[in-house]
């Protein structure tokens, strides 16, 4: 039988997690506007934080480049309790597709249409408007990337949209 003094001290079990762990906050990440884009420099997204600096991302960015739902980003916390992404931590091998139907197209402006077509992958996502129907879609690692990046070529070679992949991961890019 080993001593109850061996190895490592051990934390007492009823040591609660540091504050606000586990809750769901919004994490802000700046960037400079694009030219002939949205007037935005922030993009709030949603995130539950794992500790005192970092959180795992819960919804995809419709503006944010370089990041997809379910990384790990760190963050800071200004005097006014806002809370900014200074970088990411872990990625979570998920990519974000950015797909905005043709006006004139066949699609015209239904997001619901640029879904169905995207649902045999089931893949989520979110409508940034009903006004701009810019559809940002989160594409999880396993996932048919070669099948997805397929359709997105035809659609955009169709006339249905345009699309821009704003995270890839290297097995994205190797597809």
């Amino acid at each position: 039988m080993s001593s109850p003094d061996a190895g490592p001290p051990r934390p007492a079990r009823d040591d609660p997690p540091p504050p606000g762990v586990g809750r769901r906050i919004k994490v802000w990440f700046r960037f400079v506007p694009r030219e002939d884009w949205l007037p935005y420099d922030t993009e709030g997204l949603w995130a539950t934080r794992l500790s005192a600096d970092t959180a795992r991302v819960d919804n995809v960015p419709f503006l944010q480049d370089g990041v997809a739902e379910g990384e790990t980003v760190r963050f800071t916390t200004d005097a006014d309790g806002v809370h900014w992404a200074t970088g990411r931590v872990a990625d979570s091998g998920n990519c974000t597709v950015r797909v905005l139907p043709v006006p004139d197209g066949p699609l015209g402006r239904d997001a619901r249409a640029v879904h169905e077509r995207f649902s045999p992958f089931g893949l989520g996502g979110e409508v940034f408007s009903a006004d701009f129907p810019l559809v940002a879609l989160t594409v999880p690692g396993g996932a048919d990337f070669r099948a997805i990046k397929a359709l997105l070529v035809r659609g955009r070679d169709e006339g249905w949209w345009h699309f821009e992949v704003s995270c890839a991961t290297e097995a994205w890019r190797e597809a």
